[in-house]
């Protein structure tokens, strides 16, 4: 009975910090989450495959430093771990951002942060669902946070569409 409790709490403590935390880095870097957030709105499919690219770019050396039978090079390979997952929350953050936005698009009367919370809340319950969220929501999800933190740490933001006209096209005959 101890080990069911054990786990409830964890997963009670760790749902409500994973918003928290999400909530922290909006407020800490504004800029940088908006940048993530204006890569999820514009460019979802770039995201996606930028976030792939870093995704195999950093697992590679990570399983080849788990992999080595000399214990500081695990330790790193863990480290790395961890820092390529802290820094996959800023992307995350840039969804539950999208997604606050949108709540507050259908007429809701949310405040911004309010949004935002609900948002990040959205995003976690989501990939919590069984099956349907642990093993084609989470990793979607993942992999674009990687890729819209890539994009926001570089500070590339998409371009602007622009629009041809119609007099500019048209042949004149003269």
């Amino acid at each position: 009975m101890a080990d069911i409790s054990a786990i409830f709490f964890i997963l009670l403590i760790t749902s409500i910090a994973f918003p928290a935390m999400l909530a922290a880095w909006w407020l800490l870097f504004p800029s940088l989450i908006t940048r993530a957030q204006t890569r999820i709105e514009k460019s979802l499919a770039r995201s996606f495959w930028l976030g792939l690219v870093i995704i195999i770019a950093v697992t590679i050396p990570i399983v080849i430093l788990l992999a080595l039978p000399f214990g500081p090079a695990k330790f790193i390979g863990w480290i790395l771990i961890a820092v390529s997952l802290a820094l996959s929350s800023i992307g995350s953050a840039g969804i539950a951002a999208h997604l606050g936005e949108r709540m507050q698009q259908a007429g809701n009367n949310y405040t911004s942060l309010g949004a935002f919370i609900r948002g990040s809340v959205v995003l976690e319950l989501a990939t919590f669902f069984p099956i349907l969220g642990w093993f084609f929501l989470l990793p979607l999800a993942l992999i674009t946070a990687f890729g819209a933190t890539g994009f926001a740490l570089l500070n590339w933001m998409p371009r602007e569409k622009t629009q041809i006209s119609s007099a500019t096209t048209s042949p004149s005959h003269a």
